[in-house]
């Protein structure tokens, strides 16, 4: 059979059958006009391959097992087979150990730094959410995930929308088992996801600019908003600057603190309304939207 025919009936490539040739595992005769040309064992060989890779052995460890196929006998009935078997296996235990000894080393000092992880610093006692409306925003400069400084204090004309929440997590890294027993903790995805969908209609509404602020770091924030496509800035905040500044509600333990759920609308610098708590995280957008539509402001004469 032909080079084609053989890749397409053992389910690999041509270029994996010449690699094969290469190293003289697998090798065809060569006809006069010059095509090589494979023998029917040859599926046989080429599947001993596939197999023993898929196990961890590199293609060369698959010699003697190829070998004795190439020979007429089972493939892995002979000394040299037996011992690749040992090998490998050998190898693997080596390499769960150093993989086991990574895993508590990491442990160790995921351990150690949420242990250093300091409480909200010193400020004004956690205040009721609903005591904010009118007090006004100081100047608290963050850096936010599209670079841009922003001054909580002076954001401009019209009305922002700031949504803080806890954390988000990251696809494929598990969230500290202490916080996955935090009530509310969870649905922040959720929560930036419907503020991105709905992000047009709540400027419609009377949303100057949105921003999204949690305690977590730039990098974990700027993942999200490239994965999540948000079209709206996130602000990092790890101090927790603006929970002393004005006194919003915390969640947490021994080793670690986050902003409770909140979203504040700022206008001229002071704080406007004020939801808290909030039940549905991922609906939320539509409770933002539906209350700037009612609180528009009111059209002069002239206008």
């Amino acid at each position: 059979m032909r080079v084609g025919e053989l890749a397409r009936r053992t389910g690999t490539t041509v270029r994996a059958l010449r690699y094969y040739e290469s190293a003289g595992l697998v090798v065809p005769r060569r006809l006069t006009n010059g095509y090589r040309e494979y023998d029917p064992v040859a599926i046989r060989l080429v599947q001993q391959i596939r197999e023993l890779t898929t196990l961890g052995l590199s293609v060369e460890e698959t010699r003697p097992f190829v070998e004795s196929l190439a020979e007429g006998r089972e493939a892995d009935v002979c000394a040299a087979a037996v011992a690749t078997y040992r090998s490998a296996i050998d190898a693997l235990h080596q390499r769960i150990g150093r993989l086991t000894a990574q895993r508590d080393g990491l442990h160790e000092r995921l351990d150690s730094a949420a242990g250093r992880i300091p409480p909200p610093p010193p400020g004004r006692a956690s205040a009721d959410p609903a005591s904010l409306v009118g007090v006004r925003v100081p100047s608290l400069e963050f850096y936010a995930t599209d670079g841009r400084p922003i001054d909580l204090g002076d954001l401009g004309p019209g009305r922002s929308v700031v949504f803080v929440y806890p954390l988000t997590g990251r696809p494929g890294v598990d969230l500290p088992d202490s916080l996955l027993h935090i009530p509310g903790a969870r649905g922040s995805t959720e929560q930036a996801s419907w503020f991105r969908d709905h992000h047009a209609e709540l400027l419609t509404a009377g949303a100057a600019r949105v921003f999204g602020l949690s305690a977590q770091s730039t990098g974990y924030q700027r993942e999200l908003v490239h994965r999540l496509r948000l079209p709206y800035p996130l602000l990092p905040d790890p101090r927790m600057t603006l929970a002393a500044a004005l006194g919003l509600p915390t969640i947490g333990g021994a080793d670690m603190v986050l902003y409770r759920r909140i979203t504040l609308i700022i206008q001229n610098g002071t704080v406007e309304h004020v939801f808290h708590p909030i039940a549905e995280p991922a609906m939320h957008a539509l409770e933002v939207m539906r209350w700037l539509a009612q609180h528009r402001p009111a059209r002069t004469a002239s206008a």
